[in-house]
């Protein structure tokens, strides 16, 4: 598995798998119907969200560093 930095536009292999891992626990939480579950599992359902979107803004920044000012990409100076 290569983790090299590919052109823009493109994630790496591991990136590319990181947003695969957050589009499936959203689609998960989508499908759940919350108001069966009882508290600690709505705990664990939006901790579980956290450390995805936690990981997505990382995910953001590195696809920023990786895509200096004036090249295609994600804008740079986002605060």
């Amino acid at each position: 598995m290569s983790n090299e930095q590919p052109g823009p536009g493109r994630l790496t292999t591991l990136q590319a798998t990181r947003l695969d891992y957050a589009r499936y626990d959203l689609a998960a939480a989508r499908a759940t119907d919350l108001a069966r579950l009882d508290a600690a599992s709505l705990i664990l359902l939006v901790e579980r969200l956290k450390t995805r979107l936690d990981d997505m803004i990382g995910l953001v920044a590195e696809t920023c560093d990786a895509n200096p000012a004036g090249q295609p990409g994600l804008p740079h100076d986002h605060p």
